[in-house]
């Protein structure tokens, strides 16, 4: 049975390889690939530990002659350096029962062939990938297990294709015959959809794929009058908001928009405070799937000559979620107090941007934010739309 010591001596010199340019071939001299004993086994020096001592010299004895590794003794019987055979590379794989890399790499490289014209976000990911083996670096979201690879990237393709609001669970069971497994995964799915594909805050990727852990409900209130199943609904002569299931947001037949404008609130907080006669509010859950989409651009048919309007955070996540919603609805929102006077009027207010933020801000440089952004950025300052009075 092979011992701990002569599989960490193996691991450590075949990981040496397998990151090197004899690797890939593109090695014109011959590389050689060692280890310093004392760098894998501290107490290999520390003359208190004999048994140390006595096991890496039997490790490094059993594997020099198996001719797979070269050892450099001194004439205290003390091992200072390993090297590695390449003559004996396919033995010592075999010793190991190790799979050899290049072998991953072919099942790895065949998965993304395969996947990479799924959807526009797997062939983001897949020629990326690809690229990424062919200049020997890692692949992303891979480990040791690659079914579990597989199955991120099937997630991916399905996910695209949902069309109505389905419960997590569901959703595995669907796709994977197991209750369980996608939550087991789903953070390397998030992962993936967040880096390669378009979608404004990480943690609403799932939600606005039409993934949900729990019901969930569209809040609104304020200037509007809705038909639903035959029923007449005057928000005017309510007192509060009212909330129906996502669900039912199909089954509304008409939306009056009896005031100027329409409005849609990033946050609760922020919702329930607004107020004004003139304005129909929505309040989308923090992110807008197909379903809501559609529900906005109901309003929007039904309403044409109504203006539209999007209240968020000042900070790259409300920006993101005002360009999204425009592209993914075709209606021209406004920003509502997303400007730099709002901002130095409530700077008082705001909290300190981290490398993230400052990161995704320079990435929206460009738009129409331009100014409130340098100014952001100069001043190290992001804020919150519930700081703000409406």
């Amino acid at each position: 049975m092979m011992s701990k010591y002569e599989k960490n001596i193996l691991n450590k010199l075949l990981d040496k390889y397998e990151k090197s340019k004899s690797f890939t071939g593109d090695n014109k001299v011959n590389q050689k690939f060692a280890v310093k004993i004392v760098s894998l086994f501290p107490q290999y020096v520390d003359h208190a530990n004999f048994e140390v001592f006595q096991a890496v010299n039997e490790a490094v004895d059993v594997l020099s002659r198996k001719k797979l590794i070269s050892a450099r003794v001194n004439q205290a019987n003390v091992c200072t350096e390993v090297h590695l055979n390449l003559a004996a590379i396919d033995q010592a794989y075999q010793y190991m029962g190790r799979t050899q890399k290049r072998d991953i790499n072919n099942a790895v490289i065949k998965l993304l062939e395969h996947y990479k014209e799924k959807n526009v976000i797997l062939k983001a990911f897949c020629e990326t990938q690809l690229a990424r083996i062919r200049e020997n670096k890692t692949v992303q979201i891979l480990n040791d297990d690659l079914q579990e690879f597989e199955n991120v990237l099937l997630a991916v393709e399905r996910l695209l294709e949902v069309e109505v609001e389905t419960f997590a669970r569901d959703f595995s069971v669907r796709v994977f015959k197991d209750s369980k497994l996608f939550d087991r995964i789903s953070s390397k799915v998030v992962n993936l959809l967040y880096e390669y594909g378009d979608f404004p805050e990480k943690d609403k990727v799932l939600e606005s794929l039409n993934t949900i852990k729990n019901p969930t409900y569209v809040n609104f209130k304020g200037a509007g009058v809705l038909i639903i199943s035959g029923q007449h609904i005057d928000l005017n002569t309510l007192r509060s908001d009212m909330a129906i299931s996502s669900s039912m947001l199909e089954d509304i037949e008409e939306i009056t928009i009896t005031g100027k404008s329409v409005m849609t609130i990033e946050n609760l907080t922020s919702f329930h405070r607004a107020e004004n006669k003139d304005t129909f509010f929505i309040y989308l859950g923090g992110f807008h799937n197909r379903i809501r989409r559609e529900f906005i651009k109901r309003i929007h048919n039904q309403n044409p000559r109504t203006e539209f309007y999007h209240f968020g955070d000042m900070d790259a996540g409300g920006f993101y979620i005002l360009e999204h919603l425009r592209r993914q609805t075709g209606v021209n929102f406004k920003p509502y107090k997303m400007d730099l006077e709002t901002l130095k009027e409530y700077q008082e207010y705001s909290k300190s941007l981290t490398e993230n933020d400052r990161d995704r801000l320079k990435k929206l440089k460009g738009n129409e934010f331009g100014e409130v952004i340098d100014y952001m950025l100069n001043n190290n300052c992001k804020l919150e739309q519930e700081a703000i009075r409406f």
